[in-house]
């Protein structure tokens, strides 16, 4: 299993660690990984693994088998050798935008109570799909609230719960489309807020800024039919 520093300090962007493997198709597995691997609609990280004799850059990341994490180059090329000490380096400015983007979807789904069917992280540019019969009667009204919720500038935290408390409370929830993972007896949740100025809880792996008010300035995009009861609504961050 890769250690998973994007877990423990969404912030880091720079981390030593050593090579364990390589796939068979040309991905790189270090003990120790910043890279995100794609999931949860928040696409993997970018960067570069730079180590004595060259320079690697990476496209993304994905999961691999037992836990792993694959850093998959943007072309065939020379890896470092399995037990070579490497640096690896973020794209940081993808991954604080892909950061930023992730927590005010969370907070679109406050400001949109509705069940959640899907949902896709970019940098700049994200949306959330609704199981929404029928279009917002006020966008102006929702844009508005979502921007006063990023300007009270909560802290966004995590809590672990076990398979059995997600069970007891299934309202936690949101999203109708992916099942929070298991199988490892807990559960991440994603906080934003903290006591009575709590105004979101739900189960996600993704990275998180550390309070709303990095987000900055929000603005919804085109909402559109995407069924006959779900509506897709874009979400840009400037």
């Amino acid at each position: 299993m890769t250690e998973q520093l994007y877990r423990t300090d969404p912030y880091l962007a720079e981390a030593e660690a050593t090579v364990v493997a390589h796939t068979d198709d040309g991905g790189l597995i270090l003990d120790r990984s910043i890279f995100y691997p794609n999931g949860g609609g928040q696409p993997g990280d970018c960067g570069a693994v730079i180590w004595e004799k060259g320079e690697v850059y990476v496209a993304t990341a994905v999961k691999g088998e037992e836990g792993a994490v694959v850093l998959v180059p943007n072309e065939a090329q020379e890896l470092p050798p399995v037990g070579a000490p490497v640096r690896q380096e973020l794209d940081w400015d993808v991954r604080f935008a892909h950061m930023r983007m992730h927590t005010a979807l969370h907070l679109l789904s406050v400001v949109i109570p509705l069940p959640v069917s899907g949902g896709a992280v970019g940098a700049g540019k994200g949306r959330l799909d609704f199981d929404m019969p029928e279009a917002p009667a006020d966008k102006v009204a929702l844009e508005t609230a979502l921007n006063e919720l990023i300007a009270r500038d909560l802290p966004v935290t995590e809590h672990w719960i076990t398979d059995a408390e997600l069970d007891a409370n299934p309202d936690l929830v949101k999203t109708m489309s992916v099942s929070p993972p298991r199988g490892s007896g807990r559960i991440r949740l994603v906080r934003i807020g903290q006591g009575a100025e709590q105004v979101d809880l739900q189960p996600c792996g993704g990275t998180h800024v550390a309070r709303t008010g990095e987000i900055g300035t929000a603005r919804l995009g085109k909402i559109e039919k995407k069924g006959r009861q779900n509506r897709r609504v874009s979400l840009l961050l400037d």
